[in-house]
């Protein structure tokens, strides 16, 4: 009886997926050519957790005719800034056993645009990226050149905060590999000893565990090249792929998978909000839940 219900519950988180894309996955990341109305944008977007790529959003920016390599040496090169250092450029990720998170330097932004244009050397891959609002209070000479916030976006999203992501492009380009929340039951994960990369003096990287914190969730396997002979259910998934250039702004919906490379020198700005937590997060709760107790294979 048992296992008869488990083989039922397994069958169904496998049926799952497919249904919920035909009935609101799109089989690309559709583009908007202007800026939606707070109404459409909630309506035909928030509400159904669709992502999209919004044209000419940013077009008033100054940003966007400003932020060069020089104009920014000008402005900001002299302010030191918080700089994620890692050996392969991969920040908070797998490797091994371990769940690793960058080594953290505070550097002259000129400094580390030297290292970008191949000026000056530092070891490793660095990344200038924080969180929560690095531009207020690290860059806050660059505000002027951007919106606040996105407003109809903000007016769509009032008593939201941090997990609806508005992706915003200034320069280069950001490309992007997503999965729906229905793809959760084709979608492994494992638990990793937290630690810390720590530069040492002679320029080379030692990972150091956090043994004060708990052991992570995370997703094991690469999106780009993943093992299927490990995770086969992952063959089930069915990733869309978008490229987000200059000016564009990306819809990134909560609860969404995402993996996101970029170009040489790409330089974005975020704005988060609050998801709402209604009935949708209950169900991608249960969903979650079911998955960890059915162990696809």
């Amino acid at each position: 009886m048992a296992a008869a219900a488990l083989d039922a519950l397994q069958r169904a988180l496998r049926e799952f997926p497919a249904a919920a894309r035909e009935l609101s996955v799109p089989l690309d990341v559709p583009y908007l050519d202007e800026p939606p109305t707070p109404l459409h944008f909630y309506r035909d977007w928030v509400c159904p957790n669709r992502p999209c790529i919004i044209r000419n959003a940013l077009k008033h920016w100054s940003a966007l005719q400003k932020w060069s390599l020089p104009y920014l040496r000008a402005t900001v090169g002299s302010t030191e800034v918080s700089v994620a250092v890692t050996p392969d450029g991969y920040a908070d990720a797998v490797r091994g056993d371990r769940f690793v998170m960058p080594a953290e330097r505070r550097l002259p932004l000129s400094y580390v645009l030297d290292v970008l244009e191949g000026q000056a050397q530092h070891p490793g891959v660095l990344y200038v990226q924080k969180q929560c609002s690095n531009l207020p209070t690290e860059l806050p000479q660059l505000l002027s050149d951007l919106e606040p916030h996105v407003p109809w976006a903000s007016e769509a999203l009032v008593h939201k905060d941090h997990y609806e992501n508005l992706y915003c492009v200034v320069s280069g380009e950001k490309y992007f590999l997503l999965h729906p929340p229905s793809d959760r039951p084709f979608i492994p994960y494992e638990l990793y000893t937290p630690a810390t990369y720590q530069l040492t003096e002679e320029g080379t990287f030692k990972m150091v565990d956090e043994e004060a914190m708990e052991k992570v969730p995370w997703i094991p396997l690469d999106p780009l090249a993943p093992d299927l002979t490990q995770y086969p259910s992952y063959s089930q998934a069915q990733a869309l792929r978008c490229t987000v250039r200059a000016g564009e702004l990306l819809y990134l919906p909560s609860l969404w998978f995402h993996h996101v490379q970029q170009s040489h020198g790409c330089i974005a700005v975020n704005f988060w909000y609050d998801m709402e937590y209604d009935l949708k997060y209950s169900y991608f709760q249960l969903l979650d839940s079911l998955t960890k107790a059915a162990v696809l294979d």
